[in-house]
């Protein structure tokens, strides 16, 4: 599965995932304009775009969703996170259902797409693991304070596009106010880069997995920090970037 990730980080987040003739989003934080543009410029038509699925109703994650009004692409989102999202016409509006308390997959010709929850101080805030018909597994988690054993589960055996956001200590030193400093370190809050080295350390099998630390707070991280913690964590497990895995940082 091709993967491009259109924008990442506190400013926006948006990821183009294509498998032959079949792109889907994930996301829509940036304006309507760059999403367009950028789409393009990885060889994407935006008129071409069979759906858009959002994790959660925060603004960095939906703010390009007029898109969807203008190429009718139908967005999907859990049903608590449409309480926040407004502006996307009735008949594009899909609920990702539930069974037993379980996501429903959502079938969409030759992508299978399967939500899941995650621990953030949103109203239903869902990762997405997609599977092809052919190709590469991939899974997304964006925001989230913790990964949890079911997350894990869902995220085995595929290309981790992977929140990285921020180095504790660059925190608790920031200027932020000591409720956004509690909030961002909780557990629905954001993966610190020890976190998201941790979850990887039980993921990656050196079979040459690809890794995308996604994310990145541009006051409380650096990628050349995000890039060092993940090194180190795989290595204790015997495992070389390069050799066992492919790892790339992306900070815009």
């Amino acid at each position: 599965m091709k993967v491009d990730i259109l924008a990442s980080g506190s400013k926006g987040n948006c990821i183009a995932l294509t498998s032959q003739d079949q792109t889907i989003l994930i996301d829509a934080g940036i304006a309507k304009t760059k999403i367009e543009k950028r789409l393009l410029d990885v060889g994407v038509r935006p008129d071409h775009i069979k759906s858009i699925f959002i994790t959660h109703a925060h603004g960095d994650h939906i703010k390009g969703l007029p898109l969807a009004n203008k190429y009718r692409i139908p967005v999907w989102a859990s049903e608590g996170e449409w309480k926040g999202i407004s502006g996307v016409y009735d008949d594009l509006c899909q609920v990702i259902e539930t069974r037993f308390g379980v996501y429903e997959p959502v079938q969409l010709g030759r992508i299978s797409v399967y939500p899941f929850g995650v621990h953030h101080d949103a109203y239903e805030p869902v990762g997405y693991a997609i599977e092809p018909d052919e190709g590469d597994r991939v899974s997304v988690v964006f925001d989230t304070g913790k990964v949890d054993k079911s997350m894990l589960a869902l995220m085995e055996g595929s290309i981790y596009i992977i929140e990285a956001n921020h180095d504790p200590d660059m925190v608790e030193v920031s200027d932020y106010p000591i409720s956004t400093q509690s909030r961002i370190l909780s557990d629905l809050g954001h993966l610190s880069n020890q976190q998201t080295a941790a979850a990887l350390q039980k993921l990656i099998q050196g079979r040459g997995e690809r890794i995308f630390l996604t994310h990145l707070s541009s006051k409380n991280n650096m990628p050349a920090l995000a890039e060092m913690t993940v090194k180190a964590a795989l290595k204790q497990r015997g495992f070389i970037e390069g050799t066992h895995y492919h790892l790339e940082v992306v900070s815009e």
